[in-house]
């Protein structure tokens, strides 16, 4: 006789990397804080996905992950990407990171596997959808100064909270806050200039900059935030609620793939014991 236990294996969720140089090795990394948010606050396991659209065969990514994400990065996309005059040359970019996660949006999106974007991500994914960004948003009249301030300051100093964001009335934020104005970081000088068509904006800086945005006719969960909750999760209940939302999208995608008719077997394997 066999017993079917209900116990499944952690989701997967792929996180893009950046493409850097370490000791003139071309290297495909990711902070270490993004991972660790995902497996302590998301209960997922975090793979590391490469910047190389030709080492990523899309139909297995699909099979294989219940979710990715976009964290952010020092680099920026390339203005071209949202018709805009090209940055300064001295400016940071990731070609590398800009033609995978352009060339995969589309069907991460269609699939609805979960996307959770932060900083960098959260720019991709408005650019993704017909936004645009600006490039020094300090510098806007009545505008606050989103970036991270001073550089020979301890790196936890970065990310101490800086603002509130205003939460938008019903929507996703909201549900996961004690408070309509919850206190971010911020460690940016790009942001939304035009929101993306079809994004929902879901909290905004109290000079009004777009901090927060869903998809409500995506088919899969979808959030990207200009902030950094991975680095508030010892003091911020709201930055572990994010990802533990995130989480369950993801565990929900993980049980839909295992459920399908072609991947019966394999969910059969995950949850079969014989007694």
């Amino acid at each position: 006789m066999r017993k079917v236990l209900s116990v499944l294996p952690r989701p997967v969720v792929a996180v893009i990397c950046d493409r850097i140089r370490y000791f003139e090795h071309p290297v495909h990394a990711v902070p270490e804080t993004y991972l660790r948010a995902l497996h302590e606050s998301a209960d997922v396991m975090p793979l590391l996905m490469p910047v190389s659209p030709e080492m990523l065969d899309l139909s297995t990514l699909l099979a294989t992950v219940d979710g990715v994400m976009l964290p952010g990065s020092p680099s920026n996309v390339a203005a071209e990407r949202y018709g805009a005059e090209p940055l300064p040359e001295h400016t940071l970019k990731d070609e590398y990171r800009d033609a995978t996660v352009f060339a995969l949006l589309p069907q991460l999106i269609a699939q609805g596997i979960p996307l959770l974007a932060i900083c960098r991500g959260f720019q991709e994914l408005n650019v993704f959808f017909g936004g645009t960004l600006n490039r020094a948003v300090h510098e806007r009249p009545d505008a606050l100064d989103h970036r991270e301030g001073d550089h020979d300051r301890p790196l936890t100093c970065w990310y101490e909270d800086r603002h509130i964001v205003e939460l938008t009335p019903g929507g996703l934020l909201a549900s996961l806050a004690d408070t309509t104005t919850p206190r971010v970081n911020s460690l940016h000088h790009q942001g939304v200039e035009t929101l993306g068509k079809g994004l929902h904006t879901e909290a905004r800086a109290p000079d009004g900059l777009v901090e927060a945005f869903t998809a409500p006719d995506a088919p899969g969960f979808l959030l990207g935030l200009q902030w950094h909750p991975e680095m508030s999760l010892c003091h911020s209940p709201f930055a572990r609620q994010i990802f533990t939302r995130y989480g369950d999208a993801c565990r929900q995608r993980q049980q839909s793939r295992l459920l399908s008719g072609e991947n019966n077997n394999e969910f059969e394997a995950h949850c079969a014991i014989s007694v």
